[in-house]
């Protein structure tokens, strides 16, 4: 490490805990890389948790003369959040928001993710004005700094437009919020010479009438090229153009602690409609006369992108029959009421009523139609990613062309498609903006595969920036991917006008060199990033991080990308036949295999809907490989193994009443450590053996019947000890459906049957399978050949069982089972309490977590869904093999528990003991919720 890294380092320990200075090589390449094509790995990367430590860090890092890069999500796209430096994130400490004036402002911090801050502000009928398809997974941090946008939201309404007023700390430290008078006067005091160089180019700019008119042309246009060159045009007052170059300056000029938006109506009407034209001039022409109406969004695809998504389920069947010249217009309004939705949509209609159209999809409120439309225009991008070959990558670009020159520029735009051999690149776009967005795949694994790429960008650059004056950056930032390109497109004066900006604000060039300016006109294509084969469960992962937000293992080791990452790494390693000295293989021992919960919720966010839990099991396989026959034992002989278990339950039981609750937690604790934590975590909250063994009932004329079938953990675990109601959970559920009037069957051999749940989670696919197929065979006879419903106490088993299903079996978990076969047979009185619920992994995978709010809803006055918790982290038996992980996961729960809250409601019984655990409060099943309202 060189002399003022070390010195660095050294300083940074003096305020910074050691876990949050990453200096390990292999840790570094992980949370380095990005959702961009660029590849750098920092030296170091810092996890910051507050304001002081940003100013002093970046003190340290001019001292020194130490470069550092800014990092909110890791969504951009064009190689601005990678660093070869000093990498600085941000810890969980930046999520705070403030709603202000009912909803009309709203004052987030950097961390807050984009679709949690229309949360916020959903009750009031507000939301953000920026809308990037990234929402649900990109912060407040990235979406200023790259001044994103999104379909509806156009110019008007990016971060630009309703900026309110920012916190920052520029580059030596100095401070300024500028909604605060006070701070205000004293950054006026501290910074002179920047206030007055800001006022001095603001005027120098608009005496220059030709440089201003071309600054009022480019933001007429969607553009994110350069610096917001605006704010000298817009404002007079220095803290305002300073505030406005801050955005869109993509972590260059300063860091952004807080943000305030003016924000913006959500109208709760909203209609949707598809219109297909037969060429991609009538389209445009449809685009230009909806432009004078009041439409919300217009979605320009090209006949290619509609090609790909043509066999996609749920689609039009006359997508199918379209040809290539084909093009289709996504149209949204929106309306405070209906009378002015259905007046927004005649306008709309009678705007195009002289283009002749092909197809259409008519307007249409109808929800599901809605979704299955915008899902088509969401599903083109990763259409392409997920037919790539293996070894490129997917680029997504986006300019934007003036409205009234879209077609010539899609013609001109498909024809260098053409010359440079891109058969697979597809357009689409946010068409009222004149914004396109392209994408294709592109290898970088030899020098033939650069010039064709370098080639190409270069004619896209002439094409947008010189012959239609036009944004080469429309909303994605400038980053690395287009800095060589900057001047071509702004001209020299307007480049110099940057380069003064970027003196002004960090004279020292400390702050992410190399993006937005650059001398290198070469940039663009250094540096970029392999994607090397792998396997083919993840070698279509594009790193984009959308999966990182649902991770419960993504504040304790590696997310599903970063998992990726090193994977990928280790098998380039092995193929060339390197062996590296960073210990990679064991830090990916337990970062990348121990500790995911292989709970697959990263493949709902995954736009290619990679799993990356299916190949941690796969490693896994080799792994307990030694442990097969003890496995194969526990199958062969489960009733015997839960009997076991049992015995161990009620012996730890035995050893709290004996010994105390303290005591017993300290030995615990000491003989983990003693076995290099080999032995199960003993927690408070576990519960002694079920003592309750359920049974049949006696038959009743007229009655409907349900097979239950408890799950193995329902089977063997009882009630934990700090609960209200101590009866066990079959019990429980077997009052619930007497009591709806159902004649309860049990499958026979009930102790011997499991859904393979455990020896899935080890990789021992073979017995797992087995397994589910012994109770598939088990649940078919005790339901007369599927003829009766199948109730799953947990919704684990009922997902891997449905999963697994080869008969046609209505297998239900709780939820789904009171709310469609029993809701009629109960009278549910809301209980007056507030409750705490948990969505469990596996109810999302099955579609269930609007259901469990509702059925919740019905029985408490109160219900309250904890924010930032997707996965508990439990993973069957990770909460007592793996207890940091459930620990990391449920971090954010304590201080979310109500005042008077005294349980939870889940239906995961393992994940209940680690809510229960971790919030103070006793969980349990929803099934006793059901059980006390229904009395």
């Amino acid at each position: 490490m060189e002399p003022r890294y070390q010195q660095l380092t050294e300083a940074l320990a003096d305020f910074l805990p050691a876990g949050r200075i990453i200096q390990d090589p292999s840790l570094c390449l992980a949370y380095g890389t990005d959702a961009s094509f660029y590849r750098l790995v920092p030296k170091m990367v810092l996890r910051l948790a507050s304001q002081d430590e940003v100013a002093r860090v970046l003190q340290l890092c001019r001292q020194h003369r130490i470069h550092c890069t800014f990092r909110a999500a890791g969504t951009s796209l064009s190689g601005q959040a990678v660093s070869d430096s000093v990498l600085i994130t941000l810890t969980d400490d930046w999520r705070r928001h403030r709603i202000l004036d009912d909803g009309r402002q709203i004052a987030l911090q950097p961390g807050v993710i984009g679709a949690d801050a229309n949360r916020y502000l959903a009750p009031f009928g507000r939301k953000i004005g920026p809308d990037p398809a990234s929402i649900n997974s990109c912060k407040i941090g990235g979406i200023a700094a790259n001044n994103a946008s999104g379909m509806c939201c156009g110019t008007a309404q990016n971060s630009y437009q309703t900026l309110h007023g920012l916190a920052l700390v520029l580059a030596d430290g100095t401070r300024l919020d500028t909604r605060d008078p006070q701070s205000r006067a004293r950054f006026a005091e501290q910074k002179t010479e920047l206030l007055a160089g800001l006022q001095r180019l603001s005027e120098e700019v608009k005496a220059n009438r030709e440089l201003s008119e071309r600054i009022r042309h480019k933001y007429r246009l969607k553009n994110t090229t350069g610096y917001s060159l605006n704010a000298l045009v817009d404002f007079a007052d220095p803290f305002d153009i300073l505030a406005h170059l801050m955005i869109g300056s993509e972590g260059t000029l300063g860091f952004m602690a807080e943000v305030s938006y003016n924000t913006v109506p959500d109208h709760p009407f909203k209609a949707s409609c598809l219109l297909v034209y037969p060429e991609i001039e009538t389209t445009c022409r449809a685009v230009t006369a909806l432009a004078g109406t009041e439409v919300a969004a217009v979605e320009l695809m090209d006949g290619r992108a509609l090609k790909s998504i043509a066999d996609k389920p749920g689609m039009p069947a006359f997508v199918r029959e379209l040809d290539l010249e084909a093009a289709a217009l996504l149209v949204e309004v929106h309306g405070a009421d209906e009378a002015e939705l259905l007046a927004k949509c005649e306008q709309a209609m009678a705007a195009v009523a002289d283009f002749e159209r092909r197809n259409e999809v008519p307007f249409t409120q109808d929800k599901t139609t809605c979704a299955t439309l915008w899902a088509m225009r969401k599903g083109m991008f990763p259409a392409v990613g997920a037919v790539r070959e293996t070894g490129t990558t997917v680029i997504i670009e986006d300019v934007a062309f003036p409205v009234e020159q879209l077609a010539p520029a899609v013609r001109k735009l498909t024809d260098l498609f053409d010359r440079f051999g891109y058969s697979e690149a597809i357009i689409f776009g946010h068409a009222l903006a004149g914004n396109l967005h392209f994408v294709f795949t592109q290898g970088f694994d030899s020098q033939a595969e650069l010039d064709r790429y370098g080639g190409f960008m270069d004619a896209v650059a002439q094409l947008v920036a010189v012959e239609y004056q036009g944004s080469l950056k429309a909303e994605h930032g400038t980053g690395r991917n287009m800095a060589p390109y900057v001047e071509l497109e702004w001209g020299q004066d307007g480049y110099a006008l940057m380069q003064k900006i970027k003196a002004l604000f960090d004279p020292d060039g400390i702050l992410n060199p190399g993006v937005i300016l650059n001398d290198d006109r070469q940039a663009h294509l250094k540096d970029l990033k392999p994607l090397p084969a792998a396997d083919d469960i993840v070698d279509k992962c594009i790193e984009c991080g959308f999966c990182e937000v649902v991770c419960p293992s993504r504040d304790l080791s590696l997310t599903p990308r970063q998992r990726i990452v090193l994977f990928r790494e280790l098998q380039r390693r092995a193929a060339q036949g390197e062996t590296g000295e960073d210990g990679l293989e064991q830090v990916f021992r337990y970062q990348g295999v121990d500790t995911c919960a292989a709970t697959g919720l990263c493949a709902q966010r995954c736009p290619v809907g990679i799993n990356t839990g299916d190949l941690v099991r796969q490693l896994r396989t080799a792994r307990y490989r030694k442990f097969e026959p003890i496995a194969r034992w526990s199958a062969d002989h489960f009733s015997a193994t839960t009997a076991l278990v049992g015995m161990g339950l009620n012996s730890a039981a035995l050893g709290r009443r004996l010994l105390g609750e303290r005591t017993l937690g300290k030995l615990n604790r000491g003989l983990r450590q003693a076995s290099k934590n080999r032995v199960p975590l003993w927690l408070p909250e576990t519960p002694a053996a079920n003592r309750h063994s359920p049974s049949a009932s006696s038959p009743h004329q007229g009655r409907p019947k349900v097979v239950y079938f408890p799950s193995c953990a329902s089977r063997t675990l009882g009630q934990s000890p700090g609960a209200k109601d101590g009866r066990s959970l079959t019990e429980v559920t077997q009052a619930v459906l007497e009591r709806a009037g159902f004649d309860v069957v049990l499958p026979a051999e009930l102790t011997s049957l499991c859904c393979g749940q455990p020896w899935q989670s080890k990789g021992m696919m073979a017995l797992a399978d087995g397994k589910a197929a012994e109770l598939e065979a088990r649940l078919w006879q005790a339901s007369e050949q599927g003829r009766w419903p199948v109730l799953m106490d947990t919704s684990p088993c009922a997902k891997r069982s449905r999963e697994q299903a080869g008969l046609p079996l209505a297998i239900f978990e709780p939820v789904q089972f009171i709310l469609e076969q029993a809701l009629e047979r109960l009278e549910l009185k809301p209980v007056q309490e507030t409750v705490l619920l948990h969505i469990t992994c596996s109810s999302r995978h099955l579609g269930l977590a609007d259901k469990m709010l509702e059925l919740a809803s019905r029985c408490a006055a109160r219900v309250v869904v904890p924010e930032h918790i997707d996965c508990c982290g439990f993973a069957g038996d990770k909460g007592f093999t793996t207890p940091e992980l459930n620990a990391s996961a449920l971090k954010p729960l304590r201080a979310q528990v109500p005042p008077g809250c005294s349980r939870g409601v889940s239906n995961s019984r393992t994940c209940e003991l680690g809510l229960s655990h971790h919030s103070g409060v006793n969980y349990e099943s929803i099934l006793y919720l059901v059980d006390e309202a229904s009395r």
